[in-house]
């Protein structure tokens, strides 16, 4: 069986064709998520500071963004 049959089968859904693309920034956003909660964890002084810092981890990486494009001024 030929390399390109073989991931063929693989990237067959049933619905059509997948994207069958490696997606690596998701990886790198849950490794991230991963870091960014143990930090918000471990300074957490209350269990609802705790709790705010699992809602700072989802969602710091659209705060950074946003922050360095209100430093380039775009």
């Amino acid at each position: 069986m030929s390399e390109q049959k073989k991931y063929e089968n693989i990237c067959d859904s049933g619905h059509g064709k997948m994207n069958c693309r490696s997606n690596v920034g998701g990886g790198i956003y849950g490794l991230a998520f991963i870091g960014a909660l143990i930090y918000f964890l471990q300074n957490a002084e209350s269990f609802w500071i705790g709790v705010l810092g699992v809602l700072k981890a989802i969602v710091w990486p659209a705060l950074l963004v946003y922050e360095i494009l209100k430093y380039l001024k775009i």
